[in-house]
């Protein structure tokens, strides 16, 4: 009699476990991560590509101002929006 309330409780155990799942591969909720994901991915990318603009810009300046080639102040902002 134990045994089969073992055995019954197991059985349960592994179709709830299965249920949830198998519930969790739902189209709706794998797109819902992959979207997650990707943004996530995109913001990284985005702060990477920033910061590497802003160091670039920082030692184009320091390169600028030891060769004596344009005025320190007339550097390229990176900042601005220029419609591409």
């Amino acid at each position: 009699m134990i045994r089969r309330l073992f055995y019954m409780g197991l059985g349960a155990f592994g179709a709830v476990w299965a249920m949830r799942k198998l519930q969790a591969l739902h189209p709706n909720h794998v797109a819902r991560r992959a979207v997650r994901g990707a943004s996530g991915l995109l913001e990284q990318a985005r702060d990477i590509a920033g910061d590497a603009r802003d160091v670039a810009a920082r030692r184009e300046t320091e390169l600028r101002s030891r060769f004596g080639l344009d005025s320190v102040e007339n550097t390229y902002h990176y900042d601005v929006k220029d419609g591409r």
